[in-house]
């Protein structure tokens, strides 16, 4: 299949730290690719890149042909807090902001109504956005990047601070999102969670990713321990792959 996100000869620096270094990977469309790496190891920057928030890089990045300037990325970093009791139908609205020059249309308030209640969250929406628990104000802001309607999804460790019920009912989400043909890029730190919910997946390590699905069976299994620096014992968990330290 041909690539979506082509990204060829990727190299970025914080001065004299070189963080990525003649980095070549591809995206494919329509699915879940999942970048697996330890803290420190690039994965945020590169996303930071490719959300164009980041520009003093080198080397060249393709949207299926086109320029990041005419598709609607989405993303949605790891770190988000406010103070503000605003509802969460007044967050989620914002992310319609692009679409109404003045103020909201009664197609902004539907598509709003529309995506908080396909994820069983309307009950929620004229609570306070700060009355909500972790993984409740996770999904809100999910829905807020939903309806700006993206091409791409970019996602940096969504499930980052969530109990396990959490974790799930996002990736789940996730999981429908790239069923229905969306394209999502998600940094994630948690192994097994990723092989049960993702299509593809991308291992960064010394400054390059490695596309994990070209590799044999043994190459993937070091490539994790190598990684991560510990002894993995591999297991078989409904048919995917899970991975625990060996004691």
């Amino acid at each position: 299949m041909k690539p979506f996100i082509h990204l060829h000869n990727l190299s970025f620096s914080y001065g004299k730290d070189c963080v990525l270094a003649g980095l070549d990977a591809s995206f494919e469309k329509g699915k879940l690719s999942v970048i697996l790496g330890r803290n420190g190891s690039g994965k945020s920057t590169l996303f930071s890149i490719l959300a164009g928030l980041e520009q003093k890089f080198t080397g060249h990045i393709s949207f299926d042909g086109k320029e990041r300037s005419n598709l609607k990325i989405g993303f949605l970093n790891q770190f988000h807090q406010t103070t503000f009791p605003f509802t969460v139908k007044e967050v989620v609205l914002t992310g319609r902001a692009s679409f109404s020059r003045w103020s909201p249309t009664a197609t902004d308030i539907e598509e709003v109504h529309h995506i908080l209640t396909r994820f069983n969250l309307i009950h929620l929406i004229n609570k306070p956005y700060t009355a909500l628990s972790g993984g409740e104000r996770q999904l809100v802001l999910l829905c807020r990047i939903l309806v700006q309607k993206p091409d791409i999804l970019m996602l940096d460790e969504p499930t980052n601070h969530l109990d396990l019920h959490y974790q799930v009912a996002v990736l789940q989400c996730m999981k429908q999102l790239a069923q229905e043909g969306m394209t999502i890029l998600c940094i994630m730190h948690d192994p097994n969670l990723a092989f049960m919910y993702g299509d593809q997946f991308y291992l960064m390590q010394n400054k390059q990713l490695t596309n994990m699905q070209t590799l044999q069976k043994e190459e993937f299994h070091h490539a994790l321990e190598e990684t991560y620096q510990l002894p993995l014992y591999a297991l078989d968990n409904q048919g995917k792959l899970m991975i625990a330290p060996l004691i």
